[in-house]
């Protein structure tokens, strides 16, 4: 049987997807702007340049950004097209490949990383208080799966 939902939790739902639709929809906006990059790909030199020596496997790195493996390979190839990434096979692994942050990738990401945390403190945290802050975190975390508290 169908557990609808009932208004209250309709109001809720629609309101939570208009909201993560226009925060989305800023950033991408400003990063293809400003950066010519999407939002993606911006992810993906984000988690690179936080990785330890600026490389990650390609299978780690489309779990952390949430994403296929085939998107991920696509998003990379546009990188490395760029000089922003590139791709190295794993001696000890053959099956495996990692994804390395280049010079000209953390260049690119510290160029886009001021107008890309505007938009985040324009559309998102300006707009909210403090204890506001503190419960959409709370809610966040109660929302996805376990992760590392960092």
């Amino acid at each position: 049987m169908t557990r609808w939902l009932d208004d209250d939790e309709q109001r809720t739902w629609r309101a939570y997807m208009a909201a993560s639709q226009l925060v989305l929809e800023e950033l991408d906006r400003q990063l293809q702007r400003d950066s010519g990059m999407p939002h993606a790909y911006y992810a993906v030199l984000v988690k690179l340049s936080e990785a330890p020596e600026r490389m990650m496997r390609m299978s780690e790195l489309a779990a952390e950004v949430n994403s296929s493996q085939s998107r991920l390979s696509h998003a990379v190839k546009r990188l490395e097209e760029r000089g922003w990434v590139r791709r190295e096979p794993c001696a000890a692994d053959k099956r495996v490949s990692w994804a390395i942050l280049t010079d000209e990738g953390l260049a690119a990401l510290t160029a886009a990383a001021p107008g890309h945390v505007e938009v985040v403190r324009q559309t998102l945290f300006d707009r909210l208080t403090p204890d506001q802050l503190r419960q959409l975190r709370e809610i966040c975390a109660a929302i996805l799966p376990a992760q590392d508290p960092s």
